[in-house]
């Protein structure tokens, strides 16, 4: 599929099994500060809790500039049959910060619970996929976002296949052969390939389905079938329309 995964082979992993195998990619998203922002702010704007996003940082004052980095805690449901040392080896980091970042009093721990992860990194780090390989923290991001952007609303299947289809084109030699390429791409016309990038709708943080669709394309699953265009069925655009199509999933019509 993507140039960052070896070889050919489609298949769809279950979320939950990838998560135990490849648990990285939970610690990606990561936020950049812009003028305004405050730590008050970014917590409740991702919906996490302000002490564990302080630890995960070492932010232990106010005090934040723009273009700081700033990675966001994960938010992990205990399972039955977990302990905070299977945990942490899960998602390799150390067990007592877990523990820490969630002000636990004890190692006592149970189903249903919510914890936050702290990463082991100040930027994200590399999120790995299934085949080998991997992408930048920030690529995964962009291609979370992309995907919430365009398609929060349709089905999961859907939001894997606009997902593929960047993708693709990063595999495909008439486009950018990056993510980043991809999505800022400006055509011979001076416009934007994405209209969320117009309208700034690609700077929302993911959704949780965006993110995990994202996960999902980056390791082989193309509903598309290799298309490199999607839009909305309804849009009158002759060389949209013209192409031949590969499927049409809810709203949207993916074509070659």
């Amino acid at each position: 599929m993507s140039k960052y995964i070896k070889g050919k082979l489609f298949f769809l992993l279950l979320i939950p099994a990838l998560v135990l195998v490849f648990p990285a990619v939970t610690m990606a998203q990561v936020h950049t500060v812009s003028r305004g922002d405050t730590i008050y702010k970014i917590s409740n704007w991702y919906g996490v809790d302000q002490f564990a996003l302080r630890y995960t940082n070492n932010l232990w004052s106010d005090q934040i500039t723009p273009g700081q980095k700033i990675v966001i805690p994960f938010k992990y449901t205990v399972q039955k049959g977990d302990t905070l040392y299977l945990i942490g080896k899960k998602f390799g980091v150390d067990y007592s910060r877990i523990r820490q970042a969630n002000r636990l009093g004890s190692n006592v721990i149970y189903p249903g619970q919510v914890l936050y992860i702290p990463s082991n990194s100040r930027t994200g780090g590399y999120v790995p996929v299934s085949r080998g390989g991997g992408i930048s923290a920030y690529d995964f991001d962009l291609l979370a976002r992309i995907i919430t952007a365009e398609a929060d609303s349709e089905s999961y299947e859907t939001q894997v296949a606009v997902g593929a289809v960047v993708l693709n084109r990063v595999d495909s030699p008439l486009f950018p052969n990056t993510i980043r390429g991809v999505v800022y791409q400006v055509d011979e016309t001076g416009r934007y390939q994405f209209e969320p990038v117009l309208n700034g709708w690609i700077n929302n943080p993911a959704s949780e389905s965006g993110r995990r669709a994202a996960m999902d394309a980056l390791n082989g699953w193309d509903p598309t079938n290799g298309a490199l265009y999607f839009f909305e069925s309804w849009v009158p655009n002759k060389f949209l329309q013209s192409r031949p199509v590969s499927r049409i999933l809810d709203s949207f019509t993916f074509t070659w």
